[in-house]
């Protein structure tokens, strides 16, 4: 009678040992997915000229992309039709405008974005943006970023607002705007693929 009770158990015990093999196989992590990162994008500077700086700026916010990390500035009233005049370039230091008093960025390469958008309303001088020069951008975190190290509010003087972000490297990076805002996407490497 032993035989009758070990023969179903082994044959059980053997066809979910089969069972196993399989679904560990298929359960084996797949090669990493290649993302096609954009190219061409390059390391001069970029510059566009505007309306001049009779949209103000109310924000600056940051995002991570599989490809680059990205900065928004939030100028309401921006379009097509009334574009933001802009400059961004690698600096080897970041001059305050107006005081020229050179502001420490970290990271291994220091872009400067200058925004023809004021920090204040142009008709009454308030603040739109609280931020104040050579401190971190309000709400920025730039924790567990790719590209991104550091960035702070250099100043808004005379109808233009600086902005100095550290990157880890000089990268490829692209400027473009979409209505309300401006946008500066720094890429995490040189190659098209990661």
């Amino acid at each position: 009678m032993r035989r009758w009770i070990m023969l179903p158990l082994a044959l059980v015990l053997a066809g979910t040992g089969s069972a196993v093999v399989p679904l560990a196989a298929s359960a084996a992590t797949p090669a990493a997915a290649v993302t096609t990162c954009p190219t061409g994008w390059g390391s001069l500077p970029k510059a566009a000229s505007g309306t001049g700086g009779q949209h103000a700026l109310t924000g600056i916010r940051t995002g991570q992309q599989p490809c680059f990390d990205r900065m928004v500035l939030d100028i309401p009233g921006a379009s097509s039709s009334a574009l933001v005049g802009y400059h961004v370039q690698y600096v080897t230091t970041l001059y305050q405008d107006g005081s020229g008093k050179p502001l420490p960025i970290a990271g291994g390469a220091v872009l400067e974005i200058v925004a023809v958008a004021p920090a204040y309303d142009p008709a009454t001088g308030s603040p739109t943006y609280p931020a104040h020069a050579g401190q971190a951008l309000p709400g920025v975190n730039l924790a567990g970023y790719s590209t991104f190290r550091d960035a702070k509010f250099a100043s808004s003087f005379e109808g233009q607002t600086q902005v100095g972000l550290g990157v880890r490297a000089r990268l490829p990076f692209r400027v473009f705007q979409l209505d309300n805002r401006l946008v500066i996407d720094v890429a995490h490497s040189w190659s098209a693929t990661r």
